[in-house]
């Protein structure tokens, strides 16, 4: 076994001993009535957030960082109108303008958590990663997808561009193409990146941010922070103020 395969088995055995630690009180979290609102704040509006069980070691590390004010601060320091805008690198921090950004991590990965039913629907929360084969998600940098409604064509030739390996052995789904019809989003990102939460108030927020003027690394012009938030609420109220309906 050469140094590149022992440092890829460390790092499963790690994330092993953290997945029995935390998985635990994620399965604990599902059967509860109550779940977790995030509240991701710019100046450009607020976003309440959803995050999934179905992908737990994202979930847990997400709210750690939050809980940690580990966000707050930080940039959107990456936007492409009808594609998403990314943040969350801790270089952003006081960057200075014209920064290179994007490279901060905080020193380990994610194993990949790909779901068939987790897809990139606008609002959709993502992983953002760099080259590695076991596509593996930051620790902590993410986006939100825009996208753009698709039709016809167009639809079927971005998830073509999916990829349909054995972590995620599907076409989609008549529903989810009628989403991307209707509400639009990124289908050739799936299966790439993991999904782990959803925008469920506050879209137009990322609008507005994906419309700003930006340099050529796609740094907006007028640095946009956020702070964010998280506060346990019962899911019946999460419903009933926000629409969103929980699978369990």
């Amino acid at each position: 076994m050469n140094s590149g395969q022992l440092g890829a088995l460390n790092r499963r055995l790690a994330w092993f001993l953290l997945l029995c630690i935390i998985v635990s009180p994620a399965l604990a979290q599902k059967r509860s009535r109550k779940d977790y609102l995030i509240t991701l704040t710019t100046e450009a509006g607020a976003m309440q957030i959803i995050l999934f069980d179905k992908t737990p070691l994202h979930k847990a590390n997400f709210l750690k960082l939050a809980e940690e004010n580990f966000y707050d601060g930080l940039l959107f320091h990456r936007v492409i109108e009808n594609f998403m805008i990314q943040g969350g690198d801790p270089n952003s921090r006081n960057a200075a303008e014209g920064v290179a950004l994007g490279n901060g991590s905080v020193g380990y990965r994610i194993p990949a958590e790909f779901r068939p039913d987790l897809f990139h629907q606008k609002g959709a929360i993502a992983a953002a990663r760099d080259n590695n084969p076991e596509k593996e998600s930051s620790g902590c940098q993410f986006y939100i997808v825009q996208g753009r409604r698709l039709m016809g064509d167009d639809l079927e030739k971005q998830l073509a561009r999916a990829p349909r390996e054995s972590s995620d052995p599907r076409q989609a789904t008549e529903a989810q193409k009628e989403v991307y019809r209707t509400i639009g989003g990124s289908p050739h990102l799936d299966g790439n990146y993991t999904v782990f939460g959803q925008v469920i108030d506050g879209l137009a927020v990322i609008d507005s941010i994906a419309a700003r003027p930006r340099d050529a690394r796609d740094r907006p012009l007028k640095d946009v922070t956020m702070q964010v938030s998280v506060k346990k609420m019962r899911k019946k109220k999460i419903t009933k103020k926000y629409g969103y309906r929980f699978d369990d």
